[in-house]
């Protein structure tokens, strides 16, 4: 839906981008790559963020590096509608507070670097009752028109087996409350 409302399909590729996980930076020439368009149209975009304050910049070498400005007041609604659009809030909502012992869960892969690659990766630290997570996944592909690919994984093999540089990859979704 919220592809209708937004036409240009790059200023759409680059919400998703930054506005997805807010620790994404990129620089235009990966954009370029990434999207498969011209730098002149991802420029224009860039810019029109960066001057409404919802982008931030900065240099890194001979490269303007961007990234999502968290502190604009918009940046938790949109956050929140670019969630709702993937549709990772129905997967939590669906999925999460129903399946048992969950400690963390973590969104990975493209999706976690902001970029729609139509597959949801998720981590789930935890202890779950598999048959019923399975139901509920099929039920949510259904719901979200996407596949859902999953892990679980105890608290103790997600401390042993994930590098730091892979957990800083993971975009947290939700956490128990202590």
């Amino acid at each position: 839906m919220i592809d209708t409302l937004i036409s240009s399909k790059t200023r759409l590729k680059l919400l998703l981008k930054f506005f997805l996980n807010s620790n994404t930076t990129a620089y235009l020439r990966s954009l370029e790559e990434e999207f498969g368009e011209s730098t002149n149209g991802i420029r224009l975009e860039l810019n029109r963020f960066e001057d409404a304050g919802m982008l931030q910049s900065f240099s890194q070498g001979n490269k303007k590096i961007f990234k999502a400005n968290t502190k604009h007041p918009l940046f938790t609604d949109i956050h929140s509608i670019i969630v709702k659009f993937v549709g990772l809030d129905k997967i939590i909502e669906s999925i999460i507070q129903r399946l048992g012992n969950i400690e963390y869960t973590y969104l990975r892969g493209t999706f976690a670097r902001g970029i729609d690659g139509g597959e949801i990766d998720i981590l789930l630290v935890g202890s779950v009752d598999m048959p019923f997570l399975e139901d509920l996944v099929q039920k949510a592909e259904k719901k979200i028109n996407r596949k859902i690919v999953y892990e679980v994984v105890t608290f103790e093999q997600f401390t042993k087996s994930y590098t730091i540089q892979e957990k800083k990859e993971f975009l947290l979704l939700w956490e128990r409350e202590k």
